[in-house]
Parts: structure tokens; sequence; C-alpha cells
């Protein structure tokens, strides 16, 4: 087959060629109800080396996306409410969330071992087994319209506490040196990494606290904000002013020898409604959202196809095998959190359903993993492969499991009325 030229095309020319047909596959793609990012992922695999060559890596493409990447993660921290980390791991609730990722991770380690002795492989392949997609499970529990309803609060809950932790575990990964020799130098290694998460922490904390505080105080901040909104005179002043307090958080988590994401990512985590004002929030929200949809995430996901290597994949095993632990331990590790915090069978399955999708999140972590050398292109493309079905299946399987659990709701309440109106013997 004769391969185009793409080093002869223009810089624009790419990406006019990548936005065109992400857009028009991911539309595609909507239309069956299915995550817009599964068609633009698929039309980087066709203009990418796997079919038509005419689109490859390069360090303007990995500007583009790192760009991407950026917005997408700001967007997964707006929807993130603190509190409701908080709500998702008291009392019984708990183990909701603490079963949907610890079994994941136990057999994403055991899969990982069986076929590889590469430590740090092996952890990737455990984190991205792990992670839920917070974004995902949002947007498919909107169009079931269960978001606000109590399992929906528990997916979501349940998603947000396993996207911290794994973004936590990442950010530990990338400043571990992966030449350690020897436990002292490990223990080192550690501790120091550790170290800087506690400033960084403590920088994140102190920020939250101080922001609570005015809250608090009548919302001093959103207060001082809209009079300095009024004050400036260039425009979009409010966009501007958001992202210098992430791209500090950002350039700290930088220099503190982390990667970029956990900044911007804990850094929007504090940014809530209460503190901007409802009316800022929203228009921030709206015009991040606009800027990352409309262009930066479907070049990202188009080159996140790119470089996805389809004849390079040869372990047909692994990929069966990570796509069927993924399933398995998601699925199973929330209907075994379920039940142990209470829920009937068809609650807890229902939960295992809702966290199964991996989608951005775990698409964001293995190309890390493959940008920093973690990770090969074959481990990448089945990493990635994995995120797409398991985000393709969730709402159908999702859909089903709420129709049963809505079915068992309405016996159940036509049950007790029943009880009700018999008479007192």
């Amino acid at each position: 087959m004769h391969h185009l030229p793409f080093s002869h095309l223009p810089f624009f020319v790419l990406i006019l060629l990548l936005l065109i047909l992400a857009k028009l596959f991911g539309e595609i793609m909507a239309r069956f109800k299915l995550p817009a990012m599964v068609g633009e992922i698929i039309a980087g695999v066709i203009l990418g080396p796997s079919i038509l060559h005419i689109v490859s890596s390069s360090n303007d493409m990995k500007t583009i996306s790192d760009l991407g990447v950026f917005m997408l993660i700001i967007l997964a921290g707006l929807e993130i409410d603190v509190e409701e980390i908080y709500n998702s791991i008291r009392g019984k609730k708990a183990w909701v969330a603490v079963m949907g990722y610890l079994i994941p991770v136990l057999l994403g380690l055991v899969t990982g071992k069986f076929f590889f002795n590469d430590i740090m492989i092996i952890i990737f392949i455990a984190l991205c087994i792990a992670v839920t997609a917070l974004p995902v499970s949002v947007r498919i529990l909107m169009d079931l319209g269960k978001l606000q309803s109590d399992i929906g609060r528990k997916i979501i809950s349940t998603a947000i506490f396993n996207d911290v932790i794994s973004l936590f575990i990442l950010g530990v990964l990338l400043d571990i040196n992966t030449n350690v020799s020897g436990y002292r130098e490990l223990v080192f290694m550690l501790s120091k990494t550790l170290i800087k998460f506690m400033i960084f922490t403590g920088l994140i904390i102190l920020n939250y606290n101080l922001f609570k505080r005015s809250k608090d105080k009548k919302s001093i901040i959103n207060k001082k904000l809209n009079t300095l909104l009024i004050f400036l005179k260039s425009r979009e002043p409010l966009f501007a002013i958001v992202m210098v307090f992430i791209l500090i958080f950002a350039s700290i988590s930088e220099l503190l020898g982390l990667h970029f994401i956990i900044g911007a990512f804990f850094s929007a985590i504090v940014l809530n409604k209460a503190i901007l004002g409802e009316e800022n929030y929203n228009t921030f929200y709206k015009t991040t959202s606009s800027m990352t949809f409309g262009f930066l995430a479907p070049i990202f996901f188009a080159l996140i196809g790119v470089e996805i290597a389809v004849f390079s994949i040869n372990n047909y095993l692994l990929l069966v095998v990570i796509i069927v632990v993924a399933f398995i331990s998601k699925i199973g590790g929330g209907y075994i959190g379920g039940r142990m915090a209470g829920l009937d069978r068809i609650k807890s399955l229902t939960i295992g359903m809702g966290i199964n999708g991996r989608g951005i999140m775990e698409i964001v972590i293995a190309r890390i993993a493959l940008e920093k050398g973690f990770i090969g292109v074959e481990l990448f493309s089945i990493l990635v492969i994995m995120a797409i079905i398991t985000t393709v299946v969730s709402p159908v399987l999702l859909k089903k499991m709420f129709a049963l659990s809505d079915k068992a709701d309405h016996r159940s309440e036509i049950l007790n009325q029943k009880k009700a109106v018999i008479p007192n013997s």
C-alpha cells in the first residue's frame, strides 16, 4: 500500500485533517449513543501509521496533545466536590470506594506479574485497570437520567475516589528513578517523593482552607473576584485569572518533579461554585469546555489513535486477558464493595457496571507511561483498546442494570403498599 508523505504536509494542514476527521467520527459515534472519544481515536488510527500514514507523532503534535490533556484534567477536577470525596469514604460507604479500587489493583498486579518482570510495567497495568473515568461516569449517568439518584451518587463518589488515588500514585511513580538499585535507594527515593507530595498537598490544603474560610464569611473571595473583574478592562479576564491560578500549581508540581496534570487536577478541585460564585463558575466551565471539546480534546484523542500501532500487537493473549480482567475486577470490586456496604445484589452489581468505564483517565495515564518510557507501543495500544471497549460497553450494561433495579424497587414499593392496606388481625 502506498503511504502518503505526512512529513511534506504543513503542520496546520495536519491539524485540520485531524480535527475534521475526529469531529466527523465523533459525531457518528454520538449518533449511536456512544462516547465521541471512541470515534476521535478511530480517526487517529486511520490517519496514523496504522493505515494511511498521513500523520505521525512530532514535538509540535505533542505540544497540542499536552494542552488537550491539561484542559481535560481541569474539567475533570471541576467536576469533583471535596465534600463528595469525604462522603465516599465515610462509614460503610467506604467499602464501595475501597473494594472498587483495591480488587482491580490486586488483579492488575497479578496479571502484570504473569506477563512481565519489570515492576514499573506491572504497576502501570494495575493502575490502568483500577482507574475509573469520572467524566465518562458523569456523562453516562446524565444520559440515563440517574446522576442524582442514590446509586448514581455512589458511582460518582467511587469514581472520584479512584481518580484522586490514581493520580496520587501516578505522581509518586513519575518521581521515582527507574534505575533504582537496592532497597536503601528505593526507600530514599520514596521518602523524597512523599516529602514533595506533602509540600504540594500542604499548599493545596492551605488554599482550600483559606477559600473555605472566605466562603463562610459571605464569600469574600467571590466578592473580591467580582470587584477585580469589574476593574479589569481586557477581554475574558475571568478565564485568565482562573487559568493563572491553575498554572501556578501546575508549574509548582513540575518544579517538584511531579507531572503538570497533578497540579492542574488538584488545583481545579479547589475551585468550586461557592468560591467562584455560580455565575463565574458556569462561565469559566463553559469557556473551558468549549475550547476543550470543540478543539483540543478531539485532536488529543485523534493523536492517541495516531500513536496506537494496531499491527504491533502480537501478544493477543495479553490483550484478551487485560480486557477480561478489567471487566471482572471492576464489576466484581464494585459488587463486593456494595454488598459489604449493605446494598442488595442488583444495586451492588449496578455500581460495578457504573465504575467500569476507563475512558479519558486511563488513556491519559497510559499516554504518560508511554511518553516517559515505562511501557512500549504494544502495551500502550492494548491498554487504549481496553479503555475503549470498557467505555463503549459500560453504558449498555448500566442501562440494563438500572432497568432491573427500577423494577425491583417498583415491586418492593407495591409489596409495601399491599402490606399497609392489609387490616391488622
